[in-house]
């Protein structure tokens, strides 16, 4: 089992800027792609941006020039540095992490934390 526990969610106003974060913990042997989406009240759950073994990252159009995505050296942590906040940004924000077995790298996991809120005030 791998537990991913985000922080850094939080109220902030119009134009501003927060940094999540997200640890990556439990049986792990390597991780092939951690990420995060994000889900507002009465929408589907969206991928925001996603960062793989090699480095590659991805994000959605709507973030792209104002969100970035980042791990540290272990690939166990990953951050989105979000900078010109909207109020459209404001969701409840997911760490998801694509891990693979132990016995078979053939054969992958998804993981999911619990979720931080992040609230843009216009």
């Amino acid at each position: 089992q791998v537990q991913l526990v985000e922080s850094g969610g939080g109220l902030v106003h119009s134009g501003g800027s927060l940094r999540l974060s997200c640890i990556a913990s439990g049986s792990i042997v390597s991780i092939e792609r951690m990420g995060w989406y994000r889900q507002a009240q009465g929408k589907q759950r969206e991928l925001v941006a996603s960062i793989n073994s090699s480095s590659a990252t991805n994000y959605a159009d709507s973030v792209k020039g104002r969100f970035t995505i980042s791990r540290d050296k272990t690939k166990t942590t990953i951050y989105l540095q979000m900078n010109s906040l909207k109020p459209d940004d404001t969701a409840v924000y997911y760490c998801n992490a694509v891990v693979p077995s132990k016995w078979d790298v053939h054969i992958t996991s998804e993981y999911w934390g619990k979720g931080t809120q992040v609230t843009v005030s216009s």
